[in-house]
């Protein structure tokens, strides 16, 4: 337990950045998915000591994963976090010069002001604020998955083993190549296209 403690509070770090996509007060679908509370937090790139707590937390999270996760190796291709925004949103403004990490989750997160107090009104805090947004991050097993698919095990079991929800699992799958369908195409799809130009 102590050990456990001790790798949540490394994978955690609290980021000073300006908020976009902010859905923190209502939670909402992605093509059609499970609904979230979610945010886009982009953070300077000159800003080296914020880059470096995140850096250090994923590094964390990363060895984390290589214990609990990927069998004792971390995979090489990992698509980690921190995104620069230069190149993956190229057509917005408010990207350019910054690195970006998207955040996301089933639970509401605590919205509060300067003095710690509870903020419910959306119109004190919305995209374009700058605030101090408390992410964790974590590891995803795409590779287990993959592999329990290719055993002709259903969508629910693998949710089961792998404490995800199907829709979840599916995703997974799309986004590996191994589920194939017309549908799955089509989402695969559409979920690139989104990608471009959305927060998920």
């Amino acid at each position: 337990m102590a050990n456990a403690n001790k790798m949540n509070s490394a994978t955690k770090v609290k980021v000073l950045c300006r908020i976009f996509f902010a859905n923190i007060f209502e939670p909402k679908s992605i093509n059609g998915g499970e609904a979230k509370y979610s945010v886009s937090c982009l953070i300077p790139k000159e800003d080296k000591k914020n880059l470096l707590a995140i850096h250090k937390a994923v590094e964390a999270a990363k060895e984390d994963g290589k214990t609990r996760k990927w069998g004792g190796k971390i995979p090489p291709n990992l698509k980690l976090p921190l995104r620069d925004g230069d190149i993956d949103r190229p057509d917005d403004e408010n990207y350019q010069e910054h690195f970006f990490v998207n955040a996301s989750s089933k639970d509401a997160p605590q919205v509060v002001d300067r003095h710690v107090q509870p903020v419910t009104d959306p119109m004190m805090v919305y995209s374009g604020c700058y605030c101090n947004v408390s992410v964790n991050f974590y590891a995803f097993n795409a590779n287990a998955a993959v592999t329990l698919y290719n055993s002709e095990i259903s969508l629910q079991a693998i949710g089961e083993e792998l404490g995800l929800n199907p829709i979840k699992v599916r995703k997974l799958l799309i986004t590996a190549g191994v589920y194939e369908s017309e549908v799955a195409e089509k989402v695969k799809n559409t979920f690139e296209e989104y990608r471009e130009t959305q927060d998920y």
